[in-house]
């Protein structure tokens, strides 16, 4: 059985790809990873931290996931991060996406906020999600 966490991940990463104003803001590629790219100029995104909690029933399994992308935007960048995040967002937003060996029930975007890391300066914005995936 696939990981919940990891085919939404997968899901993710493909809906994002696909997105042609993502891709564009973002530099000309998706540059969404599951680790800060070493050497890498912001502006960038990482998985952050992510919760899956069963939420099973009588009939099906499944699992409901907390789960953060930060934007990583360089000093001054305020702006490009919360344009980056807010197009994240709304594709991400109740999106019918496909998952391998599960089915995703519901996508929502939980919370959109902004901050400037104390030790780099640079600006994050976070993007919380709720995910509710059926195992097929």
């Amino acid at each position: 059985m696939t990981s919940p966490v990891l085919a939404l991940r997968r899901a993710i990463l493909d809906a994002g790809s696909a997105d042609a104003e993502l891709v564009a803001l973002m530099g000309g590629a998706l540059r969404l990873h599951d680790e800060p790219p070493r050497a890498s100029a912001p502006v960038y995104a990482v998985f952050g931290d992510v919760t899956a909690q069963d939420w099973s029933t009588d009939f099906d399994r499944g699992h409901e996931q907390d789960a953060a992308i930060v934007v990583w935007a360089e000093r001054g960048g305020a702006s490009m991060a919360l344009a980056v995040a807010e197009r994240l967002a709304a594709i991400l937003d109740d999106a019918a996406l496909t998952l391998d060996g599960h089915r995703l029930v519901n996508l929502r975007v939980t919370e959109l906020s902004a901050a400037r890391d104390k030790d780099s300066q640079l600006t994050r914005v976070t993007i919380s999600l709720r995910a509710v995936t059926e195992v097929v």
